[in-house]
């Protein structure tokens, strides 16, 4: 799968520079996406059938002029590099146009990149490889508490407060995935409190599915 936005990008770089093949790249890319816009909520399966009648003669268009403006561009500089990366990547490009469960960027995926990528800086001081993967497992867990609905911060506080207590073999049980029944067998009162003894239930029951 390519991103037409980091496609775009490229040629946003050369429009700002008042370069008017970046204009019309950035033109002609947005076409595309003012064309996909209104499909985003029909099924994958008629997503796919509009898009071949108002997307792809609009993406055939784009890389027709691509190619075209590449071939009479040798020289180096932003719109080079703009028009290569579109030539250069084009099948990866017009993926989407084939599964209609497919988007034409990453975007959401680049967006959940960015607390690591921002705060890379912050964190070259890990201190050793040990540090820096332990870090990766707290980010993992934050990860897998949005996936299921977790406030993160009041998992980790609880979970903090609650692991002293409880068998090293059994704890599965306060993975994300399975915290909210593992937390309705608590007592709330115990957990509420910043100190002292919180009583550790028993595993589930046969009766109950077990984490695995």
């Amino acid at each position: 799968m390519g991103c037409l936005s980091h496609a775009r990008r490229k040629y946003w770089e050369a429009a700002i520079c008042k370069h008017p093949l970046g204009l019309q790249g950035v033109r002609l890319i947005d076409a595309i996406f003012d064309a996909d816009r209104p499909l985003a909520k029909l099924a994958p399966v008629e997503r796919k059938a509009q898009r071949d009648q108002t997307v792809r003669p609009k993406v055939d268009a784009f890389f027709t002029w691509a190619r075209a403006e590449y071939e009479k561009r040798p020289e180096r500089g932003l719109v080079a590099t703009a028009l290569g990366y579109s030539v250069r990547h084009e099948l990866a490009l017009r993926r989407f146009l084939d599964d209609g469960r497919l988007r034409m960027e990453n975007n959401s995926a680049e967006r959940e990149l960015r607390t690591v990528a921002v705060g890379r800086r912050a964190w070259l001081f890990y201190g050793s490889d040990d540090h820096a993967g332990a870090a990766g497992n707290i980010l993992s867990l934050i990860a897998s508490c949005k996936l299921h609905g977790l406030d993160p911060e009041l998992y980790f506080a609880e979970i903090i407060r609650l692991v002293p207590y409880w068998p090293r073999d059994r704890y599965l049980e306060l993975a994300p995935k399975y915290w909210s029944v593992t937390r309705a067998r608590l007592s709330p009162k115990e957990l509420e409190l910043p100190l002292g003894h919180v009583t550790v239930p028993p595993p589930p029951s046969k009766e109950q599915p077990a984490p695995h």
